[in-house]
């Protein structure tokens, strides 16, 4: 017997759950299919979220020639061997045959170039499908001609009309007579995937004789045990998780931030990758408003790679947490780009004379070293000089943004400088 994701293909659009954005009535997707032509397509989105489904559909409802290769199984002469095969079956006035291409983002560049051909004279219609963001594993001469389409996780009630169906429709689950008394443990191991859904509802099935059968989540959690993460360490996902983690510090969130590293803990990060984020965030966002913190990120880091897991959690944590409850500032983080910019603009101006070193008696005639003021050789430790090229004489890279540690240290420049900080801008 087939599994019961595949005798739940959807075979029509009407029978098609979820992803209305794109095949809903009056839905781009929708009315390009009612229209009779498409154009080539990348669907993106997450496992079991019905692209492939989609694609067989829509080559079902224009009655074109479908082929199908695996990105992991195919090389280049299997993309031309089709190429061909799809050019002798195209017929005048007929739509170009369909290529779908599942995982398209595990091509090689070599591999991608080889379509660009067909696709370009329309020999065929390619529909890609994707988990990753195409814009980072598809070249973008292809890209270029392509439409891209996001396809979503389903929701909580797509997901129980799939239930619904599957237990009212599916002919062997009919005689199984099941009852969904509770289903909070079922929608969260699915995760939005239709796929697993059905495949979690299969086995629950096959592995009690209980007729009717009920299903709770008690049922559910005993025989899954634990609940598998979507979390994959070269993935789309995983960049999206560290985007949270570290926007969740710098806005200042421990709760959030301690989840998202929970996150990334379950689904088997390497703690070095966190512990290396928490240090880049302690210098970019927590800065000179509380100097402390890289200390404290550049210690927990030095303490995971002695400890390793699953105590390292504990000095992650604290980091994250500190640098989450800190007070906030970019400003060595913008000066150092202002003066990058700077430099990329106006290239190697001279270094002043009186900043040079005059190690020989050329270089003392020459005027090197000539004029220059020790600073310790005077009150405070501070004298004014000229400090930049001549050309940027009245430069300025660094603004503080006057935290109470960094009011400070704008206190001190204004003591040193007077006018050149006062009534300072960005």
């Amino acid at each position: 017997m087939e599994p019961l994701a595949e005798r739940m293909r959807p075979r029509t659009l009407d029978e098609y759950v979820g992803q209305k954005h794109l095949v809903g009535k009056g839905a781009v997707l929708r009315n390009m299919v009612d229209s009779g032509r498409i154009s080539s397509f990348i669907l993106w989105g997450p496992p079991g979220v019905g692209k492939t489904t989609l694609a067989q559909i829509i080559a079902n409802k224009l009655e074109t020639p479908f082929y199908t290769l695996s990105a992991i199984t195919s090389g280049v002469k299997d993309v031309r061997d089709v190429i061909e095969r799809a050019r002798s079956n195209r017929f005048f006035s007929a739509n170009s045959p369909i290529l779908f291409i599942d995982e398209i983002h595990r091509f090689s560049k070599s591999q991608q170039d080889s379509l660009l051909g067909a696709v370009e004279k329309g020999t065929v219609t390619l529909i890609g499908a994707t988990t990753e963001n195409p814009s980072f594993e598809v070249i973008r001469p292809l890209l270029s001609r392509c439409q891209v389409y996001v396809l979503n996780s389903l929701e909580k009630d797509e997901l129980l009309d799939l239930l619904h169906s599957a237990i009212g429709n599916d002919s062997y689950l009919k005689e199984r007579r099941i009852e969904l008394k509770e289903t909070g443990a079922i929608l969260r191991y699915s995760g939005g995937d239709a796929r697993k859904l059905l495949n979690i509802l299969e086995l629950l099935v096959s592995s009690t004789t209980d007729t009717p059968l009920a299903i709770t989540d008690e049922l559910v959690e005993n025989h899954l045990q634990q609940n598998p993460l979507a979390y994959d360490k070269d993935g789309e996902m995983h960049y999206d998780i560290i985007s949270a983690f570290i926007k969740s510090i710098r806005g200042s969130d421990p709760d959030a931030a301690l989840y998202w590293m929970a996150r990334m803990i379950e689904g088997g990060e390497d703690p070095k990758f966190i512990a290396r984020r928490l240090v880049i965030s302690a210098a970019e966002d927590i800065g000179l408003a509380n100097p402390n913190a890289l200390l404290l990120a550049n210690a927990a880091f030095d303490a995971v790679t002695k400890i390793g897991w699953p105590e390292g959690r504990i000095p992650l944590a604290e980091a994250a947490v500190y640098l989450a409850v800190s007070p906030k500032s970019n400003s060595a983080y913008l000066g150092i780009d202002a003066a990058l910019q700077e430099v990329r603009r106006s290239g190697n101006l001279p270094v002043p004379l009186h900043l040079r070193n005059a190690p020989t008696q050329l270089m003392s005639s020459l005027g090197y070293s000539d004029g220059y003021k020790y600073p310790h050789d005077y009150p405070g430790h501070f004298t004014e000089q000229q400090y930049l090229p001549d050309a940027l004489a009245d430069g300025r890279f660094w603004f503080a943004q006057h935290s109470p540690q960094e009011e400070r240290h704008y206190q001190w420049m204004v003591q040193c400088w007077g006018e050149r900080f006062k009534n300072e801008e960005q």
